[in-house]
């Protein structure tokens, strides 16, 4: 009885955070997120485009996904060293009014060369059909066809960002140094992927449009 009711008690909690979180999402306000949102401007550019490619486009990006990594930064379950204190005194409903701005911004357009057409292959293969004989599903199955993402799963659009910063982030899930993906999933798709599968990915999606 005891077991039940605890994990009653965890259920009705995550119930209760994920309506509430629902509750901030509607409120969101873009107009307070772009005031909140001008010290960003520095990395991430004033309407969410890097001109850095270590730094990640934010513009177009699903608004869930852009809330939550503010709040896990804040709360220490990202740790993003060049993040540190920017987003120590933000509210939740700061977190949403933020990623409400950034998500109304127009998404980068990537453009890729077909300099290396072999690496492009690779990359497209991986992102539409995975690669079954090393256990990596398809990209496009979270992130969609097209790369943008899909909101009520807290999956990220991926579509227009920069090379560097995504082979870093596959670098950083396979590694174990980050791991706030949807019960760790992406960490272990990228522990499967060979440093030129994640080149090959990072250079498609780059043009993904």
């Amino acid at each position: 009885m005891r077991k039940l009711l605890a994990s009653l008690a965890i259920t009705m909690g995550a119930v209760g955070t994920a309506h509430a979180q629902a509750d901030l999402q509607a409120d969101a306000d873009a107009a307070a997120g772009r005031e909140l949102a001008q010290t960003c401007a520095a990395c991430h550019g004033q309407q969410g485009i890097s001109a850095v490619g270590t730094f990640p486009n934010l513009a177009g990006q699903q608004m869930s996904y852009l809330a939550k990594q503010i709040m896990d930064i804040r709360d220490g379950n990202r740790i993003v060293p060049t993040m540190a204190g920017q987003v120590d005194d933000f509210s939740d409903q700061d977190a949403w009014d933020v990623a409400a701005f950034f998500a109304g911004q127009d998404a980068n357009l990537g453009q890729t060369s077909d300099e290396d057409a072999e690496l492009l292959a690779r990359g497209e293969e991986l992102y539409r059909a995975g690669d079954m004989s090393k256990g990596i599903p398809a990209c496009s199955a979270c992130h969609t066809p097209t790369g943008v993402g899909i909101g009520s799963a807290v999956y990220p659009a991926l579509s227009g960002q920069h090379v560097e910063y995504t082979i870093s982030t596959l670098q950083d899930f396979a590694s174990g140094e980050r791991t706030n993906s949807p019960n760790n999933l992406m960490g272990d798709i990228a522990s499967k992927m060979s440093d030129r599968d994640m080149e090959a990915v990072a250079n498609y999606v780059l043009g993904l449009n």
